[in-house]
């Protein structure tokens, strides 16, 4: 059995993408000499929570990325949370998604796309 341990991200402005996602998921950020970064949960996170590396690349990814991660914010309030993570940086992004749909599709400052879940995935 395997689990996703990390989330790993190319970007080309490290430090605005490392502010990004480390307000955006209050972790701390641990700059490498290798040009990347690691982003670190809190210590009182639990053991299984995810961590991130900011992977330096010189040129965008080309074409769709074909994953990206959901987010849902701890308290269920999503529209705080949204309005957060705009105020971040990040952008409304359309993908076909309509009103209805259990998330709000958003991008990070380089226009990579991410969710914020209405609720849970497990249910």
């Amino acid at each position: 059995m395997a689990r996703i341990a990390q989330w790993t991200l190319d970007v080309q402005d490290l430090d605005t993408m490392a502010a990004f996602w480390s307000q955006a998921l209050h972790y701390r950020v641990d700059r490498g000499d290798d040009a990347g970064a690691k982003l670190w949960p809190p210590d009182d996170a639990d053991p299984g929570v995810l961590t991130v590396w900011l992977q330096r690349v010189d040129a965008p990814t080309p074409g769709k990325v074909r994953g990206h991660p959901d987010l849902r914010p701890d308290d269920g309030d999503v529209e705080a949370e949204v309005a957060r993570l705009l105020a971040l940086g990040a952008r409304h992004a359309d993908v076909g998604q309509s009103p209805d749909d259990p998330f709000v599709v958003l991008a990070d400052p380089e226009g990579n796309e991410f969710c914020v879940l209405r609720r849970e995935p497990r249910r």
